[in-house]
Formats: structure tokens, C-alpha cells, sequence
């Protein structure tokens, strides 16, 4: 009886929309009024004490085991549905301080790091081939029309990131953070420059690498397994960073940045394109412990000062929340349409992992706990050959 009150306290006030809860002793009950458009099934107890002192960790743990389901007769998602409520309900246990509990200490050491890297971006090339479009790119796509599919999206982001830098022909570029390289590729094909992109896995390493030599392309781009903090080269005329500073930790920020300005040249540009909260800096205790080890996503404040303290200017800055919703929808039916495939690979405790883990990040941007932010950054005040205005970031 203890435990249902408590269910009955936790659930009752975090959806604004109605809910069926079913319990494992066979009783249902369903909070708020009208046709229930999503049902939550325990098939055991959790603990109160793991709820009580994460509820987020306790239910997805839960949800992996297969003890926790989550179903709807309107909806292919109905995770990221009732998470987006629950994101965005004052007084749901994603947003309620009783329910946050301090994460342990991570360390952002280079041993620590080139781990968590590896444990997340190592898992095989052909994992990620059977839901990501054929570029293999792994951050938030731009969908500049409706209609665009992912893999035009996901073109159209490397084209946009590398149009706002302006870049002049046979100048260098570096790519920190290169994931499958389309990025720095394409800046070496199609913008003529000489690039050189350093990642943590290996596995991306030894793909980047069949890629330039696949290409012709050995004689103005390179790929090194290397961190960021320790790579030794003359100054580049412009940066690209896409989806790493949430890898660095909070302590390492400021040396990122400052690692950004100290690899440019006195006038070079930059682009950091990243996961950012606009409320503040967070972690996920549940996403830190089974998907990206180490993770914080920095709050834009802190990234901002961050920015100006290493001598940085911003020259521009971009939202793209939105963007970055439509491509978790889009991977996670891609991911769930190869299930089958994946399955014989893998125990069904991963798949749910991962089927959870798309929908609560989907969720996430959509109730806008995230966002993803692209930093224009120039390093001092005359950032060479910026125009005056964005018209020449859309030509």
C-alpha cells in the first residue's frame, strides 16, 4: 500500500496528458481525465529507495530490464511522448529537486576520456551503418526544406557549418572530434582546403583513414588518433568541433576553448556546434552511466564566458533545437526498423537501451530541457574575411 501511494505521488502530476498505470499486482489506475494515450506497465516493484533517489536512473534501469514497459495505441513513440510531458510538467519527477541526486566524480583525464570515447563510438562501424544515413554522421542534421530525407539533411549541416566559416581556398582546417569524416572530407574536396581531423576511436580512426585513401585525397587531409589537448601542429586558419565540448567535462571546458583559440591563427574562425542547455549546465545520471560516460552538457552561459575568456569573439550564434528533435526521430526509427538485425547481435537489454535512449533525447529537445547551439567564434576582434551580414552563410 506504501508503495502505490508513492507510485501515486511520483506519476500522478508529471503528464499533461491522461495516463494508464498498470501495476504488477494486476490493478490499474489512470491519471488525468480522457482517453489514456499512454500506458505504463510495471511488472514489479522498483524499490521506493531507488526511485527516491533517482527516479530517472531507477526508471530506466528498469525499462532495460524489460520490468518496465510503455505502450500506445496512438503513437510509435510513446517514450519520447510521455518524457516530453514529463520534461515539461512543473512537477514531474524529471524536474522536481526531491528526485535529483549528485552524480559521482567523473575524471576528464586523457586515459578517461580515450575510454569513454571508446566504450560509446567503439562499438563497430557496422552498428551505426544500419541507422545512420550513408555520410555516417552523428550529430544534428539541418533540414532546410520539409522534404529533405536525413542523409540531404545531414549534407546540407556539413555544407552550412563550413559556409559560415567562409573558407578561402588551400588555407587548413582542423576538425576536433571528426566522428566518420564527411565533414572534413567534404572541406577538402569541395572547399579546397587542407584539413587534418583528429578523433578518440579507433574504429573511426581506421574509417577515416580507408575514406582518404578510397578518395585521392592523402595529399591534403589526415586523420589522427590523438586527443585534443595533446595534438602538435601549426596554427589552422579555421576549426570545426561538432558535438565534442559535451565530451570534455565541466573542469575542462575553459582549456577547451582555449584550446580552440591557441590551434588558430590570429585571425582565424571557428565553429563549435554542441549540445547546450539554455537553463544551465547539466548532467544525466541514467545517460552517464549506460551511454556516453562522462557526459555534461554546458549551459550557454557558461559556454559563452568560457568563449570570451579565451579571447574568443562571437561573431554568430544559432539554435537548432528543432533540427536536432527531427533527427532523434528519424534514428530511432531507423533503429528500431533494423531490430531484428540488431538482435541476434545483441541482448534485448542493449536494444531497450538504446530504443530508450533515442526517445529521451528526442523528448528532451522537443520539451526544450536542450538544445543544440552552433558558436561562430573569431579569434580577436578582426575575423578575416567574415562578411558584415548571414546572406552569405545561405548562398
Amino acid at each position: 500500500m506504501l508503495e502505490k501511494t508513492f507510485y501515486k505521488k511520483l506519476l500522478q502530476h508529471s503528464f499533461d496528458f491522461p495516463v494508464t498505470v498498470n501495476y504488477w499486482d494486476g490493478s490499474s489506475e489512470t491519471y488525468g481525465s480522457g482517453e489514456p494515450e499512454v500506458a505504463i506497465t510495471f511488472k514489479k516493484a522498483i524499490p521506493i529507495k531507488q526511485l527516491s533517489s533517482n527516479a530517472s536512473l531507477a526508471l530506466g534501469e528498469a525499462y532495460m530490464a524489460g520490468d518496465l514497459e510503455v505502450t500506445s495505441n496512438t503513437t510509435d513513440t510513446p517514450l519520447q511522448k510521455l518524457l516530453t510531458a514529463a520534461y515539461t510538467s512543473a512537477d514531474s519527477f524529471m524536474r522536481n529537486s526531491r528526485y535529483i541526486h549528485l552524480i559521482p566524480k567523473q575524471s576528464h583525464s586523457e586515459k578517461a576520456s580515450k575510454k569513454d570515447i571508446q566504450s560509446h563510438y567503439d562499438l563497430g562501424n557496422d552498428f551505426y551503418q544500419l541507422w545512420l544515413d550513408k555520410t555516417m554522421t552523428y550529430s544534428c542534421a539541418y533540414f532546410e526544406k520539409p522534404t529533405d530525407d536525413l542523409e540531404t539533411a545531414q549534407i546540407n549541416k556539413v555544407h552550412h557549418i563550413l559556409r559560415k566559416l567562409n573558407p578561402q581556398p588551400n588555407r587548413t582546417l582542423l576538425d576536433i572530434g571528426c566522428g566518420w569524416g564527411t565533414l572534413m572530407l567534404t572541406a577538402a574536396k569541395e572547399y579546397h582546403l587542407k584539413v587534418v581531423g583528429i578523433t578518440l576511436s579507433q574504429e573511426q580512426y581506421d574509417f577515416v583513414q580507408q575514406r582518404i585513401n578510397d578518395k585521392g585525397l592523402s595529399d591534403v587531409a589526415s586523420v589522427q588518433l590523438v586527443d585534443y589537448r595533446e595534438l602538435k601542429h601549426a596554427p589552422f586558419d579555421y576549426i570545426t568541433s561538432v558535438g565534442m565540448f559535451e565530451h570534455v567535462g565541466e573542469e575542462n571546458l575553459g582549456a577547451y576553448f582555449q584550446d580552440v583559440a591557441d590551434y588558430l591563427t590570429d585571425d582565424g574562425v571557428a565553429l563549435l556546434h554542441g549540445i547546450t542547455r539554455q537553463q544551465g549546465g547539466a548532467r544525466n545520471t541514467w545517460i552517464n552511466k549506460y551511454i556516453f560516460p562522462g557526459g555534461y552538457v554546458p549551459g550557454l552561459v557558461e559556454n559563452t564566458q568560457h568563449i570570451i575568456n579565451a579571447g574568443l569573439q562571437i561573431a554568430d550564434m544559432e539554435p537548432l533545437r528543432r533540427h536536432y528533435q527531427k533527427t532523434l526521430e528519424i534514428w530511432t526509427a531507423n533503429f528500431n526498423a533494423q531490430k531484428d538485425v540488431i538482435l541476434p547481435k545483441a541482448d534485448p537489454e542493449f536494444v531497450r537501451m538504446w530504443d530508450l535512449y533515442l526517445q529521451a533525447c528526442a523528448s528532451s529537445f522537443e520539451s526544450g530541457n536542450i538544445d543544440v547551439i552552433q558558436y561562430l567564434v573569431s579569434k580577436g576582434p578582426s575575423a578575416r574575411d567574415l562578411p558584415m551580414t548571414r546572406e552569405y552563410m545561405y548562398d
